[in-house]
């Protein structure tokens, strides 16, 4: 690899580049060291003590978790209880080894040493860089590649200006830019604020990579638990090219940033709406429901969802292969693992896959200046996560730009969603609905039962290509059926209330309906100091 790197001229060009880059930053700002770094992202007492299992997190207190998709020898056992940071290396042929950081940063100098390591800020329980075990997230991170002179002085004017966050450290990534928020207080990763925080970051995303900031036109979106290349440690360019560190800013809150998120084209609202449909803390829920705390929490069960096929990944497997276009190929990988997620398909089967494609995707490159790596594997399998069971199929096509009609059995077979329909109709009959026309449940019906499980679906077309029956008969019932729903949903959510303030988020909610059963009424809740 590096004989093929000395002798390319892009390399040779991108290597220049970087000194130029790296001679502008050093002349204009602070440069800081990786220790200093790091442990700027996550104070004395972000972690578990080395050796001490036995130490329990406080309120407030940050842990820290930094993993890689597969373990290794030689890493340290995490405490079940605190967080600790895990770091990841890659070898030259792909072996990952994972690296568990613990309060006194002892095994980040291997890290610093490595050609290609990747860290984030986030900290976890155990081992496992999954989001389920994620504890708190210390920074928000945004990737801009494709950042040549004119568009590093332009990400630093843009600050200065206000068009887009200051960033408290900026990050020489090699070929581009690592911009750090690092948040005045870290913020506890549960699933309700996972996805808030996905959403904060595709949005603001969209709004730092812009055409002065990056030569490249299309925005890399991912995910708030990205991991990023360790500062100090090597760069794609060789390890003399390390990844260097800038101070520029001050931490920020999440109020701050929410600031950038535009009021006028509905994000805002989309955002902050995300924080509003919270539920009860574990705590609670142990305390109300026992049954569930024993098989989500204690034995780890998923939650339940729809089952799908593995018909799905095999046929996205074989769309990505033969369709994906350069530009789109980390998407398509990405998009494999959201797949294989909803399948349930092997983590190990998924990157045999990966790695399959890597060659594939790699042979599409017409210059050095595309290239797919290993890096960019790594990256895209971050999305192998439950988290994203429910990424949308309308986002998938877009992000891979492989279109994605509408699949109107959901993936089951005539005889299967026949069976399944008749279940339907059954049990619609035992709750007293009224079901008609020749054993079928009553349209109206059909449309009204989907409507409400997919409040998202908002196209006649789409309802009726998922119900097999025809768009008139839909549209027959949509327009009464649409303002009884909205009208519903006004009489029985109060005016809600959300505060951000030093990455504290408190928001007044209405439970699910299964909870409101249950004759739970709408309450506040605060995530800050929440235990797990």
């Amino acid at each position: 690899m590096q004989d093929i790197m000395e002798v390319s001229p892009y390399i040779q060009k991108q290597r220049a580049l970087y000194l130029e880059k790296t001679a502008w930053l050093d002349a204009h700002y602070e440069r800081i060291e990786p220790r200093a770094f790091y442990r700027e992202i996550f104070p004395v007492g972000s972690f578990e003590r080395k050796g001490h299992f036995e130490d329990k997190k406080g309120n407030g207190v940050g842990i820290s978790v930094h993993e890689a998709p597969e373990g290794a020898d030689g890493a340290e056992n995490g405490s079940e209880r605190r967080g600790n940071g895990v770091g990841m290396t890659v070898h030259p042929k792909g072996k990952v080894e994972k690296f568990i950081i613990t309060d006194g940063l002892e095994r980040l100098d291997e890290l610093i040493k490595a050609e290609f390591a990747v860290m984030s800020p986030v900290s976890y329980f155990g081992r496992s860089r999954a989001g389920k075990y994620a504890r708190y997230l210390y920074a928000i991170t945004f990737d801009l590649d494709g950042v040549d002179m004119p568009q590093l002085r332009d990400t630093f004017h843009q600050m200065n200006r206000g068009f887009i966050p200051a960033a408290t450290f900026v990050v020489n990534s090699g070929t581009g830019l690592h911009l750090y928020y690092v948040l005045e207080s870290p913020v506890a990763m549960y699933p309700q604020n996972q996805k808030f925080l996905k959403e904060l970051k595709y949005v603001l995303t969209r709004r730092i990579w812009n055409r002065f900031t990056s030569n490249i036109k299309e925005p890399q979106v991912q995910g708030v638990l990205q991991g990023f290349r360790v500062v100090g440690s090597g760069t794609k360019l060789g390890k003399d090219y390390p990844v260097v560190a800038y101070r520029y800013g001050d931490p920020v809150s999440l109020e701050y940033l929410l600031q950038y998120v535009p009021d006028t084209n509905g994000d805002l609202q989309r955002v902050t709406g995300i924080l509003e449909k919270g539920t009860m803390s574990i705590e609670e829920a142990k305390k109300k429901y026992p049954d569930w705390y024993e098989r989500r929490v204690v034995r780890g069960e998923r939650r339940g969802r729809w089952t799908v096929k593995r018909d799905l990944y095999d046929w996205w497997l074989r769309k990505i292969e033969t369709e994906i276009h350069v530009g789109h190929r980390f998407y398509g990988i990405m998009t494999l693992a959201i797949y294989a997620v909803k399948c349930s398909i092997d983590e190990d089967e998924l990157r045999r896959d990966a790695d399959r494609l890597m060659k594939i995707f790699d042979d599409m490159s017409y210059e050095d200046s595309n290239r797919f790596t290993v890096e960019d594997v790594v990256k895209a399998l971050e999305m192998y996560n439950e988290n994203f069971v429910t990424f949308p199929r309308a986002d998938i096509a877009k992000y891979s730009g492989i279109p994605i009609p509408p699949n109107k059995r959901n993936w089951r077979k005539q005889d299967e969603h026949l069976l399944y329909i008749r279940g339907v109709r059954s049990v619609k009959q035992s709750m007293g609905d009224v079901v008609s026309g020749g054993g079928r449940p009553d349209k109206e019906h059909l449309v009204r039962e989907y409507m409400i499980a997919h409040p998202e679906v908002r196209k006649k077309t789409e309802i009726a290509e998922a119900l097999q029956i025809n768009r008139h008969t839909v549209s027959k019932y949509y327009d009464v059926i649409r303002a009884e729903l909205d009208q519903q949903r006004r009489e029985e959510e109060p005016k809600r209330r959300v505060v951000v303030e030093n990455g504290r988020l408190r928001v007044k909610v209405v439970p699910s309906p299964e909870l409101l059963e249950k004759g739970i009424k709408a309450f506040e809740f605060d995530f800050e100091g929440c235990e797990e």
